[in-house]
C-alpha cells in the first residue's frame, strides 16, 4: 500500500514538474498563430521521414539489446525484444526510468531470462548512451563555441544575467559551504548507505563493460551503438527542412540543438516534456531563430515523436500476449 502511494506521488510530482515547465515556456503564446503555422507552413514530408528514421532507431536498439543478452546464454526472439523496448518507452512516458524496468520484466516473463541479469544489460546500454552523448557534446563545444560567443555578444542582456549568476556571492558562498561540509563529513559519507549504493552502481557499470568483452559480435554492437545516435540526430535535423525559419541551418546547428534537447530528455519528467522544449528553443535561438518560431518547432517535433511512441507502446502491450500465446501453441504442437 505504502509503495503504491509513493509511486503515485512520484508520478504526480514528475508530471506536475513537466507541465509547469511546459506552461512556463508556452504561457504567453498565441495558439491561433501556432495552429496557422502547423496548418499552412509545415512540410510534413520531412516529419514522416523523421518518424521512419525514429522507427529504424528503435529496431537498431532492439538488435543491440539482443547482442547484450546473448552472452547470458539466451537469444530472445527479435519481435519480443522490439515490443518490450516499445512498452519501455510507453512506461517512461508514465514515470521516468520505469521503462527500463518494464522492458526487462517483459523479456524475463516471455523469454524466461533472469530479471536481474537483464537489468545489468540495460545499465550497460545506458552507460554506452551516456558516452555517446558526451562525445557529441565535445564535438559541439569544439565546433560551435564561437557561435555561443557570438550569441552572447549579440544578446548583452543574456550575457549580463549569466555573469551575475556566475559571480553571484550567494552561488560562490554556497559552493564553498557545500565542499566544506563534504570534506568534514567525508568519513560518514564513505560509510553511508547512499555511498554503498553508489559504489554498487559503479560495480554494475564495470560488470556491464565486462559483458561487452564476452560478446561474439563486438563490431555489430559498436555499429548499432553509433547508428542509433546517428538516426536520433537525423530524426531531429530533418525536421529543420519542415520549416522555412530552420531550413537554412546547417548540420552542425542541427547537432547543437539535438545535443541540448538530449540533455533536456535527461530531466526527471515524463518524456522530457517542458525541459526538452526549453532546451531546443534556446538551442535554435543561438542560430537566430525567433523563440516564438522555436516554440512551434519544439511543439511539433516533440509531439509527433511522442505520439509515435504511444502508438507503438500500446501495440506492444496488446500484441505481446498474442504473439507469445501463438509461440507456446506451436512449441507444444511439436
Amino acid at each position: 500500500m505504502k509503495q503504491n502511494i509513493l509511486k503515485t506521488l512520484k508520478f504526480v510530482s514528475f508530471f506536475a514538474l513537466g507541465i509547469f515547465i511546459f506552461w512556463m515556456v508556452y504561457k504567453d503564446q498565441d495558439f491561433n498563430r501556432i495552429k496557422s503555422i502547423l496548418t499552412n507552413d509545415v512540410n510534413y514530408f520531412w516529419i514522416v521521414v523523421s518518424l521512419l528514421l525514429g522507427l529504424l532507431s528503435h529496431v537498431s536498439r532492439t538488435i543491440r539489446w539482443n547482442l547484450l543478452i546473448e552472452p547470458l546464454g539466451r537469444k530472445p526472439r527479435l519481435m519480443n525484444t522490439f515490443l518490450a523496448v516499445m512498452v519501455g518507452y510507453l512506461m517512461n512516458l508514465a514515470l521516468p526510468r520505469m521503462g527500463e524496468i518494464s522492458r526487462c520484466g517483459v523479456i524475463a516473463r516471455y523469454e524466461k531470462i533472469s530479471f536481474t541479469k537483464l537489468v545489468g544489460t540495460v545499465v550497460t546500454e545506458r552507460l554506452i548512451d551516456v558516452l555517446m552523448l558526451l562525445i557529441l557534446l565535445v564535438i559541439v563545444v569544439l565546433t560551435q563555441f564561437g557561435q555561443v560567443l557570438e550569441f552572447l555578444n549579440n544578446n548583452p542582456e543574456v550575457n549580463e544575467k549569466l555573469q551575475k549568476v556566475i559571480y553571484s556571492p550567494v552561488l560562490i558562498g554556497g559552493l564553498l559551504l557545500f565542499f566544506a561540509v563534504l570534506w568534514l563529513s567525508r568519513h560518514k559519507i564513505r560509510e553511508s548507505s547512499l555511498m554503498k549504493r553508489v559504489m554498487g552502481f559503479v560495480g554494475q557499470f564495470v560488470e556491464g563493460f565486462r559483458s561487452i568483452g564476452k560478446m561474439k559480435r563486438k563490431g555489430s554492437f559498436i555499429f548499432h551503438s553509433v547508428f542509433i545516435w546517428v538516426l536520433y540526430y537525423l530524426m531531429m535535423y530533418l525536421i529543420f527542412f519542415s520549416f522555412g525559419f530552420t531550413s537554412n541551418l546547417g548540420p552542425l546547428a542541427g547537432l547543437t540543438v539535438f545535443v541540448l534537447g538530449s540533455f533536456g530528455m535527461v530531466a526527471p519528467v515524463q518524456g522530457g516534456i517542458g525541459a526538452w522544449h526549453f532546451m531546443v528553443i534556446e538551442g535554435l535561438a543561438l542560430y537566430g531563430v525567433d523563440r516564438v518560431d522555436g516554440k512551434v518547432f519544439a511543439l511539433l517535433a516533440h509531439g509527433t515523436s511522442t505520439v509515435m511512441l504511444i502508438v507503438l507502446g500500446l501495440i506492444g502491450v496488446l500484441v505481446l500476449p498474442f504473439v507469445n500465446e501463438r509461440e507456446e501453441v506451436l512449441e507444444n504442437s511439436h
